[in-house]
């Protein structure tokens, strides 16, 4: 039951990051860190204190750093690049595409600060694109963990993983409801099983799942959350296991509707077994600034969106 999952503690998933680098830090003396200005707001602080020498303060010059960490990949370092979401992608595309990407190089894009939830520093800043951006580069994994446990684990596991990433975390203290040995990369974690309707979400909106998956409970309706966790490669097995058993879905993401989870989601269903599908993320717009709290309800993200959402999909599919 939904209502018997425990939160642990709340703590930033970013901070989950920085935690996790320096585990993998220690693991493996080839993992590097480059970041583009933003040492502390990247979490890197315990990193850099203890190992001084594989840190590279490139400045407010994200092409350039991933121009770095391509050549680093060839004398066998691992490098993890750190920045905004914003800057992670949109501003160094190009370079991701033609140095990381084509030429398939082990450079680990961390992106903290992504969707809505950045908050007060607004729309240029709130990238709402950049799942769908990175997903359809050839080669590229993209993850985008619940909270801070799974985003230790996810950084943990890309730096023993060969081969192109993109993970997504985020800047707001968030409830923590996983353990880091729920994580394994390509496979999804069912938060709870249900026959009514299936709930898949990623990263800041699992837990926003989960309220409202407990709302729908209530009512009676049997409710099975699965945390999409890895976007690319998709957990095609479990979504179809869950979909063949409730018939409709609802998709929920921090992120445009258009090009996100809900997509790969919806493409998977339309090829194997169509069902209706609602999709709850922002809808072809940018953001703005506010609290994280007021921008999720104002753009419907929250989990009486959600609970709005699966009741909808349940009528599409009773009708």
């Amino acid at each position: 039951m939904l209502k018997d999952i425990q939160v642990t503690g709340n703590k930033d998933t970013r901070s989950g990051f920085g935690d996790g680098i320096l585990e993998a830090g220690r693991k493996n003396d080839n993992v590097i860190a480059l970041t583009a200005d933003l040492l502390g707001s990247m979490k890197l602080n315990a990193f850099v204190k203890e190992f001084p020498e594989r840190f590279i303060q490139c400045g407010i010059a994200e092409a350039n750093m991933i121009g770095v960490a391509a050549g680093l990949t060839i004398g066998g370092k691992i490098p993890f690049t750190t920045t905004f979401a914003n800057f992670s992608t949109g501003r160094v595309y190009d370079q991701i595409r033609q140095s990381v990407a084509y030429s398939g190089k082990n450079v680990k894009i961390c992106a903290s600060h992504a969707g809505l939830t950045l908050g007060e520093d607004g729309a240029t800043h709130q990238i709402l694109e950049d799942i769908g951006l990175m997903k359809m580069l050839p080669g590229m994994t993209v993850i985008v963990p619940a909270d801070y446990n799974q985003t230790k684990a996810a950084t943990m596991a890309i730096a023993e993983m060969d081969g192109p990433v993109y993970l997504r975390f985020g800047r707001p203290v968030w409830p923590i409801f996983t353990q880091e040995s729920d994580f394994v990369i390509g496979k999804a974690q069912k938060i709870s099983a249900g026959t009514d309707v299936s709930i898949f979400a990623c990263g800041h909106l699992v837990w926003k799942a989960i309220e409202a998956g407990r709302i729908l409970e209530e009512k009676g309706i049997s409710v099975e959350i699965i945390n999409i966790h890895t976007i690319k490669p998709l957990d095609s097995t479990a979504i179809l296991a869950s979909i063949s058993k409730t018939k409709c879905a609802v998709t929920c993401e921090e992120h445009n509707i258009i090009g996100g989870l809900g997509d790969s989601i919806a493409q998977l269903a339309s090829k194997n077994l169509p069902i209706p599908i609602e999709f709850v993320g922002t809808n072809d717009t940018f953001g703005e600034s506010g609290t994280p709290a007021q921008l999720l309800t104002k753009y419907g993200l929250d989990a009486p969106n959600i609970v709005a959402a699966a009741e909808k999909v349940l009528g599409r599919k009773n009708a």
